[in-house]
């Protein structure tokens, strides 16, 4: 089965819409594990607008399943991920202002950048996740620099799928299994809902884990968290 890592993102953007501590990060988070949530998943940035790095150590021992910390390895966030030391790190190439991410790392040009980085997470004992576009050569990167795992960038495939295109599904399978084979682990995440992730489940070889936010929060606006997280569960298996 593969693993549902809940992005709590949201639930912090929501919170710091009014100030004080509603709703609560830390009860959701624990909510999300008792509804059956595999993990709990985070993306700090600089400006701290939504998770605030104070956050990121409030969660720590809250989070029982798999924590995973995403973000742009600057000196602070890498700080920060080595005196919590997470279940995984998920390396983002993020710019300071960027609403979210919107594209995967460039692992042969940032070879050097990002072979010293993962190198100082797997000595500290963190699982290490790279955020990559569905490209063969930087796939191969990815395996180059170090990384334990790929997470496959997946918002073209969600915007194809909804206009009735599933053949955006043979980048992203034929990347997965490249990764497979060269010993990497399959991660993804961005844009996946619960009318896209059976459909990519049921093609992606070796799927291991998804990483939800700004989708499964919305789709609760309507249906409950609870109820929610298991139908994601449900299409998972």
């Amino acid at each position: 089965m593969t693993k549902l890592s809940v992005n709590i993102n949201k639930i912090a953007t929501l919170r710091n819409s009014r100030g004080g501590n509603t709703p609560d990060l830390l009860k959701v988070a624990i909510d999300i594990q008792n509804f059956g949530g595999q993990g709990i998943t985070i993306h700090p940035r600089p400006d701290e607008r939504h998770i605030r790095y104070q956050d990121a150590y409030d969660l720590q021992p809250v989070v029982h399943t798999e924590y995973n910390i995403e973000g742009n390895p600057i000196p602070k966030f890498m700080a920060l991920v080595l005196a919590i030391k997470p279940t995984q790190v998920t390396l983002v190439p993020d710019a300071e202002d960027a609403i979210t991410s919107n594209a995967g790392w460039d692992t042969k040009k940032h070879h050097g950048f990002l072979k010293e980085a993962l190198s100082e997470f797997a000595r500290n004992g963190i699982r290490t996740s790279i955020f990559t576009d569905p490209v063969v050569d930087i796939i191969e990167g990815a395996a180059e620099v170090g990384a334990d795992r790929i997470e496959l960038y997946t918002e073209e495939y969600a915007s194809a799928y909804a206009k009735g295109n599933e053949k955006a599904i043979q980048p992203y399978a034929q990347c997965a299994q490249l990764a497979v084979d060269l010993g990497l682990g399959v991660n993804a995440g961005h844009d996946l809902s619960l009318d896209n992730i059976k459909f990519f489940k049921e093609n992606i070889p070796g799927l291991l884990e998804v990483s939800i936010g700004h989708a499964l929060i919305s789709e609760s606006l309507y249906l409950g968290l609870e109820n929610v997280v298991n139908m994601y569960l449900h299409r998972l298996k």
